[in-house]
């Protein structure tokens, strides 16, 4: 069974002022919120809805994805 803390989580400022939380691994695995802890929050209530559906479905979450942070200058 695998959690949350297993997958690397993004979170960053969004175009409409927010900010938006994500997990690269996993379509649809996103939710905002103004706040780093508000958006990781929904996350939270978001990755346990998707994990429901995929146990229901009878298919294995995906693994983790590297995930590499560029500046552009």
């Amino acid at each position: 069974m695998k959690f949350l803390s297993d997958y690397t989580t993004v979170i960053r400022p969004d175009d409409n002022g927010t900010l938006v939380a994500y997990v690269r691994a996993i379509a649809g695995c996103h939710a905002w919120g103004q706040t780093p802890e508000s958006a990781g929050t929904e996350l939270v209530n978001v990755f346990e809805m998707i994990k429901q559906e995929y146990a229901q479905e009878g298919i294995p979450l995906p693994n983790d994805v590297e995930v590499v942070i560029v500046n552009a200058s």
